[in-house]
């Protein structure tokens, strides 16, 4: 074999995916690469130029920028580059350049895609369009590791059954695993209490090895919903105990299944529009948890997931809203209760707070006020106790300046955009997210297509917007990583939040407001921006696909975290990904940072 095709081999053993494929397959794909010297300070291709393949830096760096000469990346050994623009329509959507003598390896496009179909090692990698995966709800295609009660309450062989009747009783459960050391002995359940206690006059003092059903059939955490219903009705049993290596991880009851069953969008909708209380209301919002794990687990779109939530948040909104006017007689005016941020981009997640105003009706007196005052107080406290907690920025219907006339909401639109200052910039960039939930939504309708008519219209309140918008910055390291939090409770985290969707969700809304676009929603608004031409097509599928990638990464993090028993948030650790994972995310990070310096050089031009 030739040494240089030997030398290659070796060096490609040492990078992923290639380290994945056969040897006789590496040597053959070996003998595709070209190898390229390039000296320092050296374009290797310009942006919009053809693209021959995929480059792989064998020695040296190579500086990545953006079509507007931004550095995005700082690439070394092993880094791969050029596939975005290759695989989209071949032609390159940034800059490289070398910064010192490099070698550089190319792979020839039509040899990758053979590698793409051929191997899946290669289609997860460089495919970054999302997966079409089969969403369900079906409790029987699901795994029983996420049906399972985790952390279950355990007893000893030795403890008495008085003391494991107690136990029972205290966890309001009707099964005990005996265990030793974390080892599955046997089962203990309220029938055996029953039938084998009771009715044969026992003692209390009887130890549980004497009742307890031993070596008790038990499933694996990998074994299916359908598994835990076959075995049920077969053996007519309601308890099953889930094993793996040895040791009890988990129990599945009757009750975990029917638990599952209940928890649907539609039942806490249903739920919710009948409670009478906001504390009844609190148990509803309570399932919110469970249901985003339900759905993610069930490989829901992100939108989806995120819509259905927010049907939950806007029904309980609703919902306040009969009981305020039940407690308060019939409004004296017509009224709009509207909300924004998440709630008001149909976005809501495990995590999230109120952020609501009133609009009333121009004939409203300053006698009718207390009525939209207590209305406000009741709704949002309401609120607050369901789980949607106050807005730490006070932006809520309960503030003076946030519950008032058509009129002055028309008057304070019309200042902020002739006067953007700070503040305005900042009240416009969560106002222009308004969405009605209750009441005439007529009071807002006219007043939404002025405001972005006028505002659209105003090029130095845009460059304005535009310059706010691009404070939230994706969280990219040049040297090929992450900039992650320094210190804290999430050192060495991504904030999937503030550094992951808001910023998309900044440069849609900016979007949305140069095509006057009413959408409000994220993704909504990026697909109405290409359709109305504010975006390019280009752009615009690059921009949709960071943003799925993005979103569901979150909810992926979420959705463990509450399998896990803990509260969601919105802290991501890359070194919870997988390799492809974390070279997926960060190229959707690129895209959002090129899209941001578009956006930025358009505004430098409106300035």
């Amino acid at each position: 074999m030739d040494p240089q095709i030997e030398t290659l081999i070796a060096f490609l053993e040492t990078v992923h995916p290639y380290d994945s494929l056969p040897q006789d397959e590496l040597a053959q794909v070996a003998g595709f690469f070209s190898r390229r010297d390039y000296p320092a300070d050296t374009e290797i291709y310009a942006t919009g130029e053809p693209l021959d393949g995929i480059y792989l830096i064998e020695r040296g760096t190579v500086e990545i920028s953006d079509i507007n000469g931004v550095v995005v990346s700082i690439l070394g050994p092993r880094n791969t580059f050029g596939e975005r623009g290759l695989l989209r329509d071949g032609l390159a959507v940034t800059t490289a350049r070398t910064t010192e003598a490099s070698v550089v390896l190319l792979l020839p496009e039509d040899e990758l895609h053979r590698l793409m179909a051929r191997f899946a090692a290669f289609e997860r990698l460089f495919n970054r369009s999302r997966p079409s995966e089969t969403r369900t709800n079906d409790l029987s295609t699901l795994k029983v590791s996420d049906l399972m009660a985790r952390k279950p309450i355990t007893v000893t062989p030795d403890a008495s059954i008085t003391d494991a009747a107690k136990l029972m009783r205290d966890n309001r459960i009707s099964s005990l695993a005996v265990t030793v050391d974390g080892t599955l002995l046997g089962i203990l359940t309220t029938r055996d209490l029953a039938f084998r206690v009771l009715a044969e006059g026992l003692s209390g003092d009887t130890a549980v090895s004497t009742v307890m059903t031993v070596d008790p059939l038990a499933l694996s955490p990998d074994s299916l919903g359908s598994d835990i219903l076959h075995t049920m009705l077969e053996r007519r049993i309601g308890h099953i105990p889930v094993v793996f290596d040895g040791k009890l991880k988990g129990i599945v009851t009757q009750t975990d299944l029917t638990r599952f069953q209940a928890v649907s969008s539609a039942q806490l909708v249903r739920d919710a529009a009948v409670s009478n209380s906001a504390e009844e209301m609190a148990k509803v919002t309570a399932r919110i948890p469970k249901l985003l794990q339900q759905l993610v687990t069930s490989n829901n779109a992100h939108e989806v997931v995120t819509r259905l939530i927010t049907d939950v948040a806007d029904t309980v909104t609703r919902r306040l809203l009969k009981l305020a006017e039940a407690k308060l007689g019939e409004p004296p005016v017509p009224y709009l209760w509207l909300a924004c941020g998440s709630q008001g981009r149909q976005e809501q997640t495990g995590v999230s707070d109120q952020d609501n105003c009133l609009i009333l009706d121009d004939s409203v007196t300053p006698d009718d006020m207390p009525y939209f005052k207590a209305l406000a107080k009741f709704v949002s406290d309401g609120l607050d106790k369901a789980g949607y907690f106050y807005c730490p920025g006070d932006m809520m219907a309960t503030a003076d300046r946030w519950c008032q006339p058509v009129s002055i909401w028309r008057r304070y639109f019309q200042n902020w955009v002739a006067s953007p200052s700070h503040e305005a910039q900042m009240l416009a960039s969560v106002m222009f997210d308004l969405r009605p939930i209750g009441g005439q939504t007529r009071l807002f309708r006219d007043l939404q297509a002025e405001t972005l008519a006028n505002a659209s219209k105003n090029s130095i309140f845009v460059a304005h917007m535009i310059s706010n918008s691009l404070k939230h910055q994706p969280p990219l390291g040049l040297l090929r990583g992450f900039s992650t939090i320094r210190s804290g409770e999430y050192k060495n985290h991504i904030d999937m939040k503030l550094n992951g969707v808001v910023p998309i969700a900044d440069l849609a809304r900016i979007y949305a407001l140069q095509g006057r676009l009413t959408e409000v929603n994220t993704r909504a608004r990026i697909l109405a921006a290409e359709y109305a031409g504010v975006v390019s097509v280009s752009g615009a599928r690059d921009l949709i696909e960071a943003y799925d990638l993005i979103a569901r990464l979150r909810l992926e993090g979420q959705a463990a975290l509450v399998k896990s028993g803990r509260k969601p948030d919105n802290f991501l650790a890359p070194s919870d990904l997988s390799d492809f994972e974390r070279s997926h995310l960060r190229d959707a990070f690129v895209v959002v940072r090129t899209m941001q310096s578009a956006l930025g050089q358009r505004a430098g031009a409106l300035g």
